[in-house]
C-alpha cells in the first residue's frame, strides 16, 4: 500500500509553549469548521461525511514499538480496508507534543500519542480540541542507565535524555526523580539535567557517553541495553498491576463531529490491528520492522524487537486510571496546571467496534 508520509520526524516546540494565536485558532476550529478530502473510488461502503463524500483521514503515529498497532495497521492494510471509501494519509513524529501540534493545526485528524501530550492538548484547548477514542498499548518504557549507576542518588549531576519536554516519558522521569528527592527544571537545571532530544539522537549520545541515562519507550530501551546500558526502572513497576497507558488514539473533536463514520471505521481498524498483533506476534514483529525500515531507513535487529515485545501489552483499553495519574504527575513537576479530565474520552466508537468483534467493552473511569 502506498503511504503518504506528510510530516517528517522532527523535534518540535514543547506544547506548553504554543503561541496564543495558534491556540486561539485551535479553539475556533474545535468549535466548528469543515474538513475536506479526496475520494477513493471503487468501494461500496457508506460515505462518511455529512455531505456523502468520502474523506481523507490523516493519521499520525511514531516509529516506536509502543506504536506497533499503528505500524501494523498501516503495513498490513488493515486501516485502509476498515476505512472503506475513505483515503488514508499518514504522518510520523518523534514524540507526543509534535503530534499534538499537528492535531492543533489540522495537519492530522487523528494520532497515536501518549497520555501526557493528550492531557496537555485537552488543557490548552479548554477541553475542546481532542477526544481519546481508544487505547493501543500499555507498558514498554523504562529508565536505562550506564552500568555504574545503581540508584537514583547516582544520577545527581548527571545528564538524562527524554524524547521531548512534556512528553509521557519526560513527565515520568521528572516525577520519579522528585519522589527520590532530586530536582529538575524545564531548562535542564536542577540536581539532574534532563535534556529532551530525538530518540535516535539520544541513542547515539548514550553510546558516546554524552548522556548518562535516558527514559525511553521501546525499541530505544532495548537498543540502549544492547549498547551496554541496564534498566534501572521499568515503568511497569510504578503502576498498580503494572498497567499504564503508553499509547492511545486521539482524534480532533471537530473531525469526530463532522465525520463520525470515518472515525468509527478508523477505530474498527484499531481493534482489528490489535487483534492481529496479539494473535500473530511473529508476523506482527516482521511487519513492524518493515514499517520501521521504511520510516527510518534502517531495520532493527530482530533480537531487539524480540527482547522488547514481552514488555508490551497491546490493549484497546485506554487504562483511564493511569491517565488521571499522569495528569497528577505532570502537575506535581510543574508542567501542567490543575485540570478536569471529564469529557476527554469518547469511547462509543470503540465499544461498538468491540461489540462487533465479540470482545468486552471498556470504561473510562
Amino acid at each position: 500500500m502506498k503511504k503518504d508520509v506528510a510530516v517528517p520526524i522532527r523535534p518540535a516546540r514543547p506544547l506548553l509553549l504554543l503561541a496564543p494565536l495558534a491556540l486561539a485558532a485551535l479553539v475556533m476550529s474545535a468549535c466548528g469548521g469543515g474538513g475536506s478530502g479526496s475520494a477513493n473510488a471503487g468501494t461500496t461502503a457508506p460515505a462518511s461525511s455529512s455531505s456523502g463524500t468520502p474523506v481523507t483521514v490523516k493519521l499520525g503515529y511514531f516509529p516506536n514499538l509502543t506504536h506497533a498497532t499503528a505500524i501494523v495497521g498501516v503495513q498490513q492494510g488493515i486501516f485502509a480496508q476498515a476505512l472503506g471509501p475513505d483515503k488514508l494519509q499518514t504522518s510520523t513524529f518523534n514524540a507526543g507534543p509534535a503530534a499534538v501540534e499537528a492535531l492543533f493545526s489540522g495537519a492530522v485528524d487523528a494520532s497515536y500519542l501518549g497520555p501526557n501530550p493528550a492531557i496537555n492538548a485537552y488543557q490548552q484547548s479548554h477541553g475542546q480540541a481532542i477526544r481519546i477514542v481508544s487505547g493501543a498499548t500499555s507498558g514498554g518504557a523504562a529508565l536505562v542507565v550506564k552500568p555504574t549507576i545503581n540508584a537514583a542518588s547516582d544520577l545527581r549531576g548527571k545528564k538524562v535524555a527524554t524524547p521531548q519536554l512534556g512528553n509521557t516519558q519526560d513527565v515520568a522521569l521528572r516525577y520519579w526523580l522528585l519522589g527520590k528527592g532530586l530536582t529538575t527544571d524545564p531548562q535542564g537545571g536542577g540536581d539532574v539535567s534532563i535534556l529532551p532530544q530525538d530518540n535516535a539522537t539520544a541513542l547515539q549520545a548514550f553510546r558516546t557517553g554524552q548522556i548518562d541515562a535516558a527514559w525511553e519507550p521501546e525499541p530505544w530501551v532495548s537498543q540502549m541495553v544492547a549498547a551496554g546500558g541496564k534498566v534501572l526502572v521499568n515503568e511497569k513497576t510504578l503502576w498498580p498491576g503494572g498497567r499504564f497507558v503508553t499509547t492511545e488514539l486521539a482524534v480532533r473533536t471537530d473531525f469526530l463531529k463532522q465525520h463520525p463514520d470515518a472515525v468509527a471505521r478508523l477505530v474498527q481498524g484499531q481493534v482489528r490491528a490489535n487483534d492481529f498483533v496479539n494473535q500473530h506476534p511473529d508476523e506482527a514483529q516482521q511487519a513492524v520492522n518493515q514499517g520501521l525500515t521504511q520510516l527510518t531507513g534502517k531495520p532493527l535487529p530482530a533480537a531487539v524487537i524480540k527482547a522488547a515485545w514481552p514488555d508490551l501489552t497491546f490493549t484497546d483499553d485506554p487504562v483511564a486510571s493511569s491517565l488521571a495519574g499522569s495528569a497528577q504527575h505532570a502537575q506535581k513537576v510543574g508542567l501542567l496546571p490543575p485540570i478536569d479530565l471529564k469529557g476527554i474520552y469518547n469511547l462509543a466508537p470503540l465499544d461498538k467496534a468491540l461489540a462487533q468483534a465479540n470482545e468486552p467493552q471498556v470504561k473510562a473511569a
